[in-house]
């Protein structure tokens, strides 16, 4: 039987709990059976990440130990240049053949999909996941018909078919930012309570 993997990409710079509850919640309410966390190289159209591609790495690898179905995956931090979701999903498909992928982002970003890069061909390797608060009108969003049809709020729909469905799934949303900690931390303010213990010291102390 297919598994559900989901893919949850981003600079990580650095990861925190807006990224980890809500990816919790969807490995528990969708069944997957893993997330991989694949923290990017260089992300198109934004200045060269705070921390560099190991040392964010290895800040993802501690933050989530304490799930065994969470995976660090560095396959795109291996390539040279800009990290374009579509060429990792391809490479993902190669490397998981007989399961179905399932990216997940949030609203913000789905609201820009179709500006992604080779964003139809993203359609054709894998299911969307996008969260979003309680209650979220997403029938006043305004999207095209094409993908009005493939939006979906039950998680078994994940199932009939390998590719192209949007799941709606709704999640705590903790308003958190990797920009607020980084701004926190040159003023030397504490991250308390934002993101793991074990690497709010180790930024804190400078001891990456």
């Amino acid at each position: 039987m297919s598994r559900l993997i989901g893919i949850l990409g981003g600079t990580f710079d650095p990861i925190h709990y807006g990224h980890l509850r809500p990816a919790y919640e969807v490995l528990q309410h969708a069944a997957l059976s893993q997330i991989r966390f694949i923290p990017n190289q260089q992300p198109p159209h934004r200045e060269r990440p705070w921390l560099d591609a190991e040392q964010r790495c290895e800040l993802v690898d501690m933050a989530i130990q304490p799930v065994a179905e969470f995976v660090l995956d560095k396959r795109e931090t291996q390539r040279d240049g800009a990290s374009y979701m579509v060429d990792t999903l391809r490479s993902l498909r190669a490397d998981f053949a007989d399961d179905t992928l399932c990216l997940m982002m949030g609203m913000d970003a789905f609201n820009g999909f179709q500006r992604w890069h080779q964003w139809p061909d993203i359609l054709d390797l894998c299911h969307l996941i996008v969260t979003t608060r309680p209650h979220y009108p997403w029938r006043d969003m305004p999207l095209d018909a094409d993908l009005q049809n493939r939006i979906s709020e039950q998680p078994d729909d994940l199932k009939r078919s390998r590719h192209g469905q949007i799941l709606l799934q709704s999640v705590t949303q903790l308003d958190i930012s990797a920009s607020q900690i980084r701004a926190a931390l040159k003023h030397g303010q504490g991250t308390h309570f934002l993101l793991p213990e074990s690497i709010r010291e180790k930024l804190e102390q400078n001891a990456i």
